[in-house]
């Protein structure tokens, strides 16, 4: 959605249609109150919504009602946390179970301007590899990884601190006081990242062999069963579902890979896998972790910079998902995104 083509008050309408679909003109005026201005003022809004393409209508007269265009939900901007004031049984989910044709509809997910700030990062990236005396470019990859490898398995419940996480991967030292399978799913992180370093040529297109493999690196020695689940699998904190049909996941996920190879920037393929990985849930356990480091695979493959999460809320995270799964809204996962990319840019390869 291009925002520089509606004002607040329209934005604000938008996201009201995203959490109430075919309403009339008279429920978005009453639930907009003041902020939406006149009757008249509410029309010319419409008219407006509906000549550039974000929304339509059914119906005719005084039946008339409005949606969102499909596809359009994707990028409309909500309030995170007003969306999760409502309970988990209590939030209205447009997309209980898992939607097949979202695949279809992400495209043109990046401004121009977006786009620029990967390039940007590539071009330094680039030189850092070239020039960078090759001591200092190895402690970094030491440091990115470390960062990673601690950060992505925080955000899966793992208690180890950034200092721990360094002396274990650095020193192969324990930390007293953690499960050992803290230990395995860290030191699991920093070998996938070494193989999507060390291999990076490979990776410049994913495949569905890519998938499981580094699926099954970061789920080694975990207990975790290999390869596509054949059960169906809950979500902590929503009650979306994915499907529970192995043949349905092997279907989606190929029709995903193939979408993955079309013409499209690679920062708009690494977000699109980040996304959906973690939508479909393919695999028993580990998607997540699955899905930011596939991601990364494939940024660090055509020379982008790849993202270690360390800034990141590990709940705004979450919520962000969340918010993908029930709404299929990609504002919040798109931004963290965004924000984690100049987060590299300027930390990382000084």
């Amino acid at each position: 959605m291009n925002e520089t083509q509606v004002n607040q008050r329209q934005l604000e309408l938008l996201n009201y249609l995203l959490f109430n679909p075919f309403s009339s003109r008279a429920e978005i005026t009453e639930a907009l109150g003041g902020r939406n201005g006149s009757r008249i003022t509410a029309i010319r809004d419409l008219n407006h919504l509906l000549n550039i393409g974000l929304i339509e209508q059914a119906g005719g007269g005084k039946h008339v009602k409005y949606n969102l265009k499909a596809g359009q939900e994707l990028l409309i901007p909500v309030d995170l946390d007003g969306y999760f004031i409502k309970n988990t049984d209590s939030r209205e989910i447009s997309h209980p179970n898992f939607n097949l044709k979202l695949i279809n509809n992400l495209t043109g997910l990046f401004s121009e301007a977006d786009l620029n700030l990967f390039e940007q990062g590539r071009a330094k990236l680039k030189d850092k590899f070239e020039n960078l005396d090759k001591t200092l470019l190895k402690r970094e990859l030491e440091r990115f990884t470390i960062e990673l490898s601690w950060k992505s398995s925080q955000i899966e419940g793992n208690t180890y601190s950034l200092l721990e996480t360094e002396e274990l991967i650095k020193n192969k030292k324990e930390a007293d006081g953690h499960d050992k399978k803290e230990a395995i799913m860290i030191l699991n992180h920093k070998n996938a990242f070494n193989i999507i370093l060390n291999q990076s040529s490979s990776f410049k297109e994913i495949s569905l062999i890519d998938l499981r493999s580094i699926h099954a690196e970061l789920t080694k020695n975990l207990e975790i069963t290999s390869g596509i689940r054949e059960s169906g699998v809950g979500i902590t904190g929503t009650k979306y579902l994915p499907p529970d049909n192995k043949w349905q996941i092997e279907a989606a996920l190929t029709q995903l890979i193939n979408d993955i190879k079309k013409n499209r920037p690679v920062p708009e393929k690494a977000l699109i896998l980040l996304a959906m990985i973690s939508y479909l849930q393919p695999f028993t356990d580990g998607n997540k972790r699955t899905s930011r480091m596939v991601s990364n695979a494939i940024l660090l493959a055509n020379g982008y910079f790849p993202l270690s999460y360390r800034s990141v809320d590990e709940v705004e995270y979450k919520k962000a998902l969340i918010l993908f799964y029930e709404q299929n809204n990609l504002f919040h996962l798109k931004r963290i995104f965004l924000e984690q990319q100049q987060f590299a840019i300027t930390n990382y390869f000084l």
